[in-house]
């Protein structure tokens, strides 16, 4: 018995090893969060729980909160000149996070903008409405400037801003953790 709990603790410490060394040799190593939404306490909630998230998977993650001016435009993290500091500090991924709508029907959106395109478009949704049960948020990778992998996630039973926050807290952990390991080629 002590050898078969012995055999299977030291197979989830390898498991564990292989799994965190993993991630840091596939392409999803570092990103710039920047969360697109009107409220800027919506952009301050997604953009902190994101990098945490993304910190505790071994992800050198960055929010664009503290790269911006409050109230600067966001399609300035598209700039030569800021995207250089970023890359000189190890950043070369960026990853944009908007609401998709309210609805679990939507789906990824097929058309691949670049960077400084859709940073430079508005958003006229915000994470929580009142008398809306469900949000659908889409999360667009990009890496010089180019779209490199996009992924919805549905968020449903929602009755304020904190479940919103808490739902898709929780299913961007399982999902990066899982999907996007297998997607990304990690």
């Amino acid at each position: 018995m002590k050898s078969f709990l012995s055999f299977i603790f030291s197979f989830t410490i390898a498991i564990n090893f292989l799994y965190s060394q993993n991630i840091e040799k596939g392409p999803l190593t570092n990103a710039v969060v920047i969360g697109q939404f009107d409220l800027p306490e919506d952009r301050y909630s997604i953009e902190i729980s994101t990098t945490q998230i993304l910190n505790d998977l071994n992800i050198k993650a960055y929010p664009s909160l503290n790269i911006l001016k409050f109230g600067s435009d966001a399609a300035l993290l598209a700039s030569d000149s800021i995207q250089k500091i970023q890359k000189a500090k190890g950043y070369d991924i960026y990853l944009v996070i908007n609401v998709r709508g309210y609805d679990r029907r939507y789906k990824k959106s097929t058309r691949a903008q670049k960077l400084s395109e859709i940073l430079s478009s508005g958003t006229l949704f915000q994470i929580h409405r009142e008398d809306i049960t469900s949000v659908s948020f889409e999360l667009s990778l990009y890496k010089n400037d180019s779209l490199f992998f996009r992924d919805i996630i549905k968020c449903g039973n929602i009755s304020d801003r904190g479940t919103v926050i808490k739902r898709y807290s929780k299913k961007l952990l399982r999902r990066v953790s899982k999907k996007w390991r297998k997607k990304l080629t990690f």
